[in-house]
C-alpha cells in the first residue's frame, strides 16, 4: 500500500521507485500482488500516463490512512527488534562461492546466529525478483539499471599454466605469441579473443585452443593438468601462484578486470539481515580482498 500510494503520488512507477530507493521492477510487482490481493485492477496505464481506476481511487484513500495508522503505531512502540534475524537467500558464480563466499556466510552466521543463508550458485544473472533472491554477488562491468549496486572488491584476471606447460612449449614473449599456444577458454566469455593492456597499450589477440567449459573450476583444472593457458579469475588461482603450482604468463600485460559487486532490489526498509551482511561483504572483500594477502 506505500508503494501504491507513492505511485499515486509521482505520478509514475519510475518516480515511485527513486523516491522509495527500489527498483522499478519491485514497485511493479507490488503494485501486481496488491491488485491480486484485492482483484481488481487499481490503475490505467498508458505510455503517457497514469490514471485511477475507480477501485484505485477508493483504495487510495484508505491506503494512506492505514499508512498513517502505522506510521502512530512505529511512533508508539518505539525502538523494534533490530538484530538480524531471518533467512537470507544468496547467489553468486560457482568458483566464488565455492573459493570464498562459502566459508564469509559462515562467519556471518557465527557472528549473527539468528540468520540463516540460502546459497545459490549459478553463472546465470537470475532474476531477483521471481527466484526470491535478496542479494546477488557478481562479477561484472555492467550494472543492471534495475537494481541498486554496491561495489565491494575487484576481480582482476591472470593469464597462466603451470611449469611443466612452459617448459615443453615455450613462454610467450608478447601477447602475439599466444597464437602459437593453446589456450583454453570460458565458454560463456569470448573464446577467440583476448585483450590485454600495458601501461595505456591495448592488444587484442585471436587465440584458439584444444579445451574449453562453462564453469571455471572445470577450467582451473584443465590447466592444473598441464592442458594450456588460460584467463582465470586471480581469487581462483592467488594460492595456487604463491605456491608455484601455476606461474603467470605475461605479468607486463594485464587482462581485463571486473568490478565485483552486490546488487538488491531495494534500499529502503532493508531487514537487518540484509543491511548488516552487505557491510560484512564489505569488511571482508574491501580494498585489500581475502585472496590479495
Amino acid at each position: 500500500m506505500r508503494v501504491f500510494s507513492e505511485v499515486v503520488t509521482r505520478g509514475s512507477f519510475t518516480a515511485a521507485a527513486n523516491t522509495l530507493g527500489m527498483s522499478r521492477a519491485m514497485v511493479t510487482r507490488h503494485i501486481g500482488e496488491l491488485e491480486r490481493w484485492l482483484g481488481a485492477r487499481l490503475l490505467q496505464r498508458s505510455t503517457r500516463r497514469l490514471s485511477l481506476t475507480e477501485a484505485g481511487e477508493a483504495c487510495v484513500v484508505r491506503s494512506r490512512q492505514l499508512l498513517e495508522l502505522v506510521n502512530d503505531v512505529e511512533q508508539v512502540v518505539g525502538q523494534r527488534d533490530t538484530e538480524p534475524h531471518g533467512q537470507i537467500r544468496v547467489q553468486c558464480n560457482p568458483a566464488f562461492g565455492q573459493a570464498y563466499l562459502s566459508a564469509i556466510l559462515v562467519d556471518y552466521l557465527a557472528k549473527y546466529p539468528r540468520t540463516k543463508i540460502d546459497l545459490v550458485l549459478s553463472d546465470q544473472s537470475l532474476s531477483l525478483v521471481d527466484e526470491r533472491i535478496d542479494l546477488a554477488i557478481r562479477m561484472t562491468n555492467e550494472l543492471d539499471p534495475a537494481l541498486i549496486a554496491k561495489k565491494l572488491s575487484t576481480c582482476r584476471a591472470v593469464l597462466c599454466c603451470t611449469p611443466a606447460y612452459l617448459e615443453k612449449n615455450g613462454a610467450p614473449k608478447t601477447p602475439d605469441d599466444l597464437t602459437q599456444h593453446n589456450c583454453l577458454s570460458h565458454s560463456r566469455v569470448e573464446k577467440s579473443q583476448w585483450s590485454f593492456s600495458r601501461q595505456g597499450e591495448e592488444c587484442l589477440v585471436q587465440v584458439s585452443g584444444s579445451f574449453s567449459a562453462n564453469d571455471t573450476m572445470s577450467l582451473v583444472e584443465a590447466v592444473r593438468a598441464g592442458g594450456g593457458l588460460a584467463v582465470l579469475p586471480n581469487y581462483v588461482v592467488a594460492s595456487m601462484l604463491r605456491d608455484g603450482e601455476l606461474v603467470s604468463v605475461l605479468p607486463d600485460w594485464h587482462a581485463d578486470e571486473l568490478g565485483i559487486y552486490a546488487f538488491y532490489i531495494s534500499r529502503r526498509h532493508q531487514p537487518a539481515s540484509l543491511r548488516t551482511l552487505l557491510d560484512f561483504l564489505t569488511q571482508r572483500l574491501g580494498a585489500t580482498p581475502l585472496w590479495a594477502k
